[in-house]
């Protein structure tokens, strides 16, 4: 017994479904990624005469980690 031949192989079942699946993936983040571009923060102004160093609770523990 010789079974029909099917249009539909495995092979174009599965490119189907990875292409149907990287579009539902990028539907999902496409929203994300206007709305983070609107919310971007807009820098500081640097000091007028210089001293944009600031000792912080951050770099102070960095310091912390590089003793040896």
């Amino acid at each position: 017994m010789s079974q029909p031949k099917s249009k539909l192989s495995r092979r174009t079942l599965f490119a189907g479904a990875g292409t149907a699946g990287a579009l539902a993936a990028a539907a999902t983040l496409l929203p994300g990624a206007v709305q983070e571009t609107a919310a971007t923060p807009q820098p500081k102004e640097p000091p007028a005469r210089g001293g944009g160093y600031q000792l912080t609770e951050h770099v102070k523990r960095y310091y912390q980690t590089t003793l040896v």
